[in-house]
């Protein structure tokens, strides 16, 4: 007896064509603008809707070592790409041991260097070698920190009890010392972007902290990603209905590389939010993962191309 599966199951199979017929989108690499480096998937901290599904017990991607990194940025210049950025995420990026080491190869290179962390203690540790660091490299460094919302109670749903005076007073040391912050909130259904900025203002000036709430780049607000959705695939038709370039998504500029626990090397992966997802994987260097990636997953739609939004 064959059995018929809900169309929401039917989805993002094929790389091709949608579950009704129609050409999927794809979007080709136009130039490496930013390479994100993940640090390990250990996190300090368990968080409700984790997309890389990062905690103190996760390991799957392993810590990346420094020496691992500077071949990534070796090819860069052999393969004399235009990569302007480096980011370094996670996991918990300060709980990798040799994040430091990573973060000034890429800034003594002449890099624009973002690292996202959730200030806590792990960055905190290395507090005197960070100061220096940004002291040295100031306009090239910014720290993003994961405040998701901005009450208490909106940022413990998420990232966990007792988290959010830790991350107030980690904002706070970077304020204080000199750094370039970005703050990287949640856009929720139920509030409006014009309300949510206004609220961050005020926290932020209650706090005396240098970040502007209406700076799309100083405090990035990411859409919900809700995976028991419904979420609609992307058409080559979409482009012109939505209006939307598809240069503008991405992994039109952007690749992020991975240390897989167990793995020989390294892997350069299409997408910052799709780590397990074998088809995304292309390769262990620059020049092979220069390949054209098909939309054929639900984050594609709800993140990037509907969401509006990249993690650069």
């Amino acid at each position: 007896m064959s059995v018929t599966l809900p169309p929401a199951m039917r989805k993002f199979i094929d790389p091709d064509f949608t579950a009704d017929g129609k050409p999927r989108a794809s979007v080709h690499l136009n130039s490496l603008k930013t390479l994100w480096i993940n640090t390990g998937t250990l996190c300090n901290l368990t968080c409700t809707n984790c997309y890389i599904e990062s905690s103190p017990k996760n390991d799957r991607l392993t810590y990346i070592s420094a020496s691992e990194v500077a071949k990534y940025f070796d090819e860069i210049e052999s393969l004399t790409l235009d990569t302007a950025e480096i980011g370094f995420t996670g996991g918990e990026p300060f709980m990798n041991p040799e994040i430091l080491d990573m973060v000034q190869d890429a800034l003594s290179r002449g890099y624009d260097v973002i690292v996202l962390t959730n200030a806590m203690k792990p960055m905190l540790k290395f507090c005197s070698q960070l100061a220096q660091i940004g002291a040295r490299y100031t306009k090239q460094l910014t720290i993003r920190v994961s405040l998701d919302h901005y009450t208490q109670d909106g940022h413990e749903k998420e990232r966990g009890r007792r988290s959010w005076h830790p991350t107030l007073d980690g904002l706070k040391w970077l304020n204080d010392n000199g750094f370039n912050i970005n703050v990287a909130g949640r856009l929720f259904m139920d509030e409006s972007e014009e309300t949510i900025r206004d609220c961050y203002n005020s926290l932020f000036s209650r706090l005396d902290l240098c970040i502007n709430a209406y700076d799309a780049k100083e405090l990035v607000l990411f859409p919900e990603m809700d995976a028991s959705l419904d979420v609609p695939e992307i058409t080559t038709e979409c482009w012109d209905i939505l209006g939307v370039d598809p240069a503008s998504i991405m992994c039109a500029s952007s690749r992020m590389v991975v240390k897989r626990r167990g793995a020989k090397k390294p892997s350069v992966l299409a997408c910052t939010l799709l780590p397990y997802d074998e088809y995304f994987e292309l390769g262990t260097s620059l020049e092979k993962a220069a390949l054209s990636v098909s939309l054929k997953h639900p984050h594609c739609a709800q993140f990037c191309v509907l969401g509006g939004a990249a993690c650069s």
